[in-house]
């Protein structure tokens, strides 16, 4: 039986370890609990089109898994791979299937899936559970069916490398020195919010996977693109708000109490969500900083406190009575529509490495993920990356088809002093934040390279190496691409521009080891 180590503990690798448990034996890492992703703090839900969804009243006459495509391309700002969102949406039904076989609890009404709306969507088809603890739902019901499973599971347990011999991943090396072999390598670990000062994202997100890869030479795309949500609670942690509370018909407000959305998009508050955290922090800027507020005193306490408990239990504990006052809400960086290049089945640049969930880019998103998408995404293609593992003959190569990746250079300068991670968090919401224009990314890419990376002697020192790759690679990336489009913004090319309708790549030229 051949050996797998899967790197993450999100939906996307928990996934991928009980559908490969059978056919391999499989090693899942994970430098914190089991419980510690990314999956576990989201919020709004599923988005999958299936039967058995009929809340009365909810708007889903006439929904089909082609209208969720297309709300996936359009959403993608022209970047969305046709091939990938249809196989997300068309698989859907069946990897909800298999969630709720393992235990997922999500809601019911009468018996039947609840289901809401949200941003972007034509039709009402978020699946959730525990009203806004859909992500916990799921990962403490896959950690359960994990546990009972012959997965060798390693909490606490820090990767600081990849083992790459004669062009093939081998294994992995851990902190202090052990390395751990197998005949494949399957990163899942998740996002790069710790890039930043003001995300939703958890400590552990520090873009583990992504840097690993770019030291070990694979290529990684679409790297400018990062997705901000509007709405954080404007508090120390940016509490995340579901986009499901904008969906239910809560407003948005500037500092004299005008609801500014109307003004901006057709859609309001459900255009997408790039235009509306650019509007949130365009409108802060033109009342000097004040207040946005989300108000959602229409929908009443008892609806409040039951559709959306967390949310709720999280305002009264910063002193907010939703009910009864807007609350202040702050965009946030959120997801990264790049990361490692996949194919559909996962595979990357070096035979033997696979990648799935947020750390991959397969184009599925393309510049901007529609929401709800992204827990779709690690249930579905967590389990398409087994299934190539499994194809016979062995998907071994890798047909890069994108083009030819942007050079990235990640030696070192002897005079360059360790980085600092809140200078470098700063560095990148300042200049690489929601907007941004070449000559603060010119600036930050030189300020970036007077940095190094630290000695790897305990797990932060390994995240802060792997930020500032990452950061780097964002910059270079964001330099690039001249023109606006979805989650890259650039002031100085505000337009999208119809010749640069492709995929962006980006590779190391100098490869690198913490």
């Amino acid at each position: 039986m051949s050996s797998i180590i899967i790197v993450g503990s999100g939906v996307a690798g928990m996934t991928a370890a009980l559908e490969a448990v059978d056919t391999h034996d499989v090693t899942l890492v994970t430098k914190a609990d089991l419980a510690e992703s990314n999956t576990r703090y989201a919020q709004g839900g599923v988005a999958v089109v299936i039967d058995d969804m009929a809340d009365p009243g909810a708007p889903t006459l006439g929904d089909s898994v082609a209208s969720h495509v297309a709300d996936t391309l359009v959403a993608g700002a022209g970047l969305g791979d046709a091939e990938t969102v249809g196989i997300l949406c068309a698989e859907g039904p069946a990897a909800m299937d298999e969630l709720i076989a393992r235990g997922v609890p999500f809601d019911r009404h009468d018996g039947q899936l609840s289901h809401g709306l949200e941003a972007a969507h034509a039709f009402a088809r978020i699946l959730h559970a525990g009203g806004d603890a859909t992500g916990a739902a799921i990962a403490y019901a896959l950690i359960e069916r994990l546990r009972e499973s012959a997965v060798v599971i390693r909490e606490r347990t820090t990767v600081v490398d990849l083992v790459v011999e004669d062009g093939r991943c081998v294994g992995v090396s851990l902190l202090g020195g052990e390395v751990l072999r197998a005949d494949a390598v399957i990163l899942a670990t998740g996002g790069a919010g710790q890039l930043f000062p003001c995300t939703t994202n958890p400590g552990v997100a520090t873009a583990d996977g992504l840097a690993m890869a770019l030291r070990a030479g694979a290529v990684a795309a679409d790297l400018e693109f990062y997705q901000f949500h509007p709405t954080s609670l404007d508090a120390p942690g940016n509490f995340l708000i579901s986009e499901a509370v904008r969906g239910e018909g809560a407003v948005l407000i500037d500092a004299d109490g005008h609801r500014f959305m109307p003004d901006v998009h057709p859609d309001a508050e459900l255009a997408p969500r790039d235009v509306v955290a650019r509007a949130i922090a365009q409108q802060m800027r033109a009342k000097n900083h004040g207040p946005v507020c989300l108000d959602a005193t229409a929908l009443g306490a008892e609806f409040l406190a039951r559709r959306f408990p967390n949310i709720d239990a999280a305002c009264r504990a910063q002193g907010h009575d939703w009910s009864t006052v807007p609350i202040p809400v702050t965009p946030a960086a959120h997801y990264y529509m790049g990361g490692v290049r996949t194919d559909e089945w996962g595979r990357t640049s070096i035979s033997g490495l696979y990648a799935v969930g947020e750390v991959a880019c397969n184009g599925l998103h393309g510049a901007n993920r529609l929401a709800s998408n992204s827990l779709l995404e690690g249930a579905v293609y967590g389990s398409r990356v087994v299934e190539g593992l499994l194809s016979s003959p062995p998907i071994d190569d890798f047909d890069e088809q994108w083009q030819v990746p942007t050079e990235l250079d990640l030696s070192e300068d002897p005079d360059a002093q360790d980085v600092s991670r809140a200078d470098l968090q700063q560095l990148m919401w300042d200049a690489a934040g929601l907007a941004r224009d070449g000559a603060e990314l010119q600036q930050a890419a030189a300020e970036l390279r007077r940095w190094r990376s630290p000695a790897v002697t305990d797990a932060k020192a390994a995240e802060d190496a792997n930020l500032l790759v990452v950061a780097r690679a964002v910059v270079a990336s964001a330099l690039a691409r001249e023109e606006s489009r979805g989650g890259h913004y650039r002031t100085d090319f505000p337009h999208t521009d119809a010749a640069q309708a492709t995929h962006s790549a980006i590779g190391a030229t100098t490869q690198q080891k913490v």
